[in-house]
């Protein structure tokens, strides 16, 4: 674990950092949570991101941890060389957006191989169906809607579409709703990955919430 940005740096401007400070102030238990920025997929040309709340001590050996402008961001190992020398920002219409100069290359595989058993196994099709039943209800009072695309190795991954793609609570949908009801249904269940193509969606990917 390395605190600070000298030997893999990850950049946060004053105006993201200040989004980033009013959204944290309105979580419980905001003095032990850090910003975590992880790298969920890519399309062709561009990485797709996880962009979250979540306590610092969870952070292990491997992660980096930035400290930037009186926050701190924590980079998963696995993602630290895909966002070195990315910057954290804020788009146009005040949403977080990451400029990254890293790109996925022909042989990055970020997601498996989705065979059929990826979905007809027993697991898979309970998390179809509660994703069916419980969540799209909630969700399509704004337009969105979920999918499972799979379930491979104890990890679900879902598609987002309507007005969940691209949009700047995407994020929290996933761990907050989506993940939450698919985990109390299927216990089993180690991990739930966003495989939406956000960048084709027409907010930017990630902005923070508002309560």
């Amino acid at each position: 674990m390395e605190i600070g940005d000298k030997e893999h740096p990850f950049k946060v401007t004053a105006s993201a950092a200040e989004v980033v400070t009013e959204a944290l102030a309105q979580e419980e238990d905001s003095e032990l949570l850090a910003l975590w920025v992880d790298v969920s997929g890519a399309n062709a040309t561009s990485f797709e991101y996880d962009v979250y709340f979540e306590h610092l001590a969870d952070a292990t050996d491997g992660d980096l941890i930035v400290l930037q402008n009186g926050i701190s961001i924590v980079v998963p190992e696995a993602s630290r060389d895909r966002l070195l020398g990315a910057t954290l920002d804020l788009s146009a219409d005040g949403g977080l957006v990451i400029l990254n100069p890293n790109s996925p290359v022909a042989d990055d595989t970020v997601f498996p191989e989705f065979g059929p058993e990826s979905m007809s196994s027993d697991t898979a099709v309970l998390i179809a169906t509660v994703l069916q039943n419980e969540v799209n209800p909630q969700i399509a009072a704004h337009g969105g809607r979920v999918d499972l695309v799979g379930v491979v190795d104890d990890i679900a991954y879902v598609r987002l579409s309507g007005g969940c793609q691209g949009c700047g609570m995407a994020a929290v949908t996933l761990s907050q709703g989506i993940e939450v009801a698919i985990k109390e249904a299927a216990p089993q269940i180690k991990a739930v990955k966003d495989a939406t193509d956000h960048l084709s969606g027409s907010n930017p990917y990630y902005a923070p919430a508002k309560k």
